[in-house]
């Protein structure tokens, strides 16, 4: 595997300061059903770090005195986690809306069959990655089989009210390029997945999001091997937008590890970049003071060129 970092860290992103934290984003670990070409985790099946119980139990003391609105639960596939579903019923209780990073094939794996049943039942939003709508586009990126068990799985969720109007279940789509490139425009696409999942499998569906590839971890150490990273961070650095900087994910949102610790972003997590520039300490979750954060200055390195990049990345898709 290829660092990344040393050919990141100097840059000369724009300054941003954070917002008020509306936002927090948890990696519950890195154990997956999957080993995508794009993870920018390098999450997959042998993987075996994981969060304690003593430390989702500090997540949930966060929610409840933060007043933070949002739990968006990642991994590897966060439904492995033996505490997920005591995670998401104690944050239901709190009143938190849930959002689950979904790869959609974990609802198919034996002893997760009733998890379908159990995110309707807590109205957890879905976003569910599925890179494609195209079998073969699908399985160049993460493996055979996978965009059968896919369908199956979405269209379990359909049964159960995701994506349909009035529910009160929300399912969304994720979608990332399958190479160096950025995504096309997000409107235009969501119109050619919602007519062309109908057509092959009778689904529905929310809101697709398009999300840029990262140039760091997995990815990033294939663009390395292949010769690409140069190229591809160019492509970012010349397509950014400074209009997005205004909607930036990191503005609202913060970012916490398998083993409690805070970060910006997601990406500036697995880059091991620290909350606040130019200090290496790091900020456990059960001391992150929320007041402190609003205008504090956010770290930065020029994979942050693929938030800004074009229509914007994010998360929650593009940012115009």
């Amino acid at each position: 595997m290829h660092a990344t970092l040393p050919l990141l860290e100097h840059t000369d992103f724009p300054a941003i300061t954070r917002g008020r934290l509306d936002t927090l984003q948890v990696n519950l670990g890195y154990r997956c059903n999957q080993s995508c070409l794009h993870c920018h985790v390098n999450a997959g099946p042998t993987r075996s770090e994981e969060m304690s119980c003593a430390n989702i139990d500090a997540l949930l003391a966060f929610l409840e005195q933060s007043g933070v609105a949002t739990l968006d639960v990642t991994g590897g596939a966060p439904e492995l986690h033996p505490q997920f579903r005591f995670l998401v019923q104690a944050a239901h209780e709190l009143g938190v809306h849930i959002i689950d990073r979904c790869n959609l094939t974990i609802l198919n794996e034996p002893g997760f069959e009733d998890m379908a049943e159990f995110l309707a039942r807590h109205r957890v939003e879905i976003v569910a990655s599925l890179p494609c709508y195209l079998e073969e586009n699908v399985e160049s990126q993460r493996g055979k089989g996978v965009y059968a068990s896919s369908i199956r799985a979405l269209q379990k969720l359909n049964a159960l009210g995701y994506g349909q109007a009035g529910s009160g279940c929300e399912l969304n789509l994720m979608y990332n390029p399958a190479g160096p490139v950025l995504p096309p425009a997000q409107q235009q696409l969501e119109a050619d997945y919602r007519r062309e999942l109908q057509q092959r499998a009778g689904i529905v569906f929310n809101r697709l999001f398009v999300l840029a590839n990262m140039p760091i971890r997995r990815f990033g150490s294939t663009l390395i091997s292949k010769g690409q990273f140069d190229d591809y961070l160019q492509l970012l650095r010349s397509a950014h937008q400074s209009a997005n900087l205004d909607t930036v994910m990191c503005r609202s949102l913060v970012s916490v590890d398998w083993q409690g610790y805070v970060y910006d972003c997601d990406f500036n997590q697995m880059l091991d970049l620290p909350l606040e520039q130019g200090t290496a300490q790091r900020v456990h979750i059960s001391d992150l003071d929320v007041a402190a954060l609003e205008k504090r200055a956010i770290t930065v390195a020029d994979h942050c060129y693929g938030c800004t990049a074009g229509q914007g990345s994010s998360c929650g898709g593009a940012l115009e």
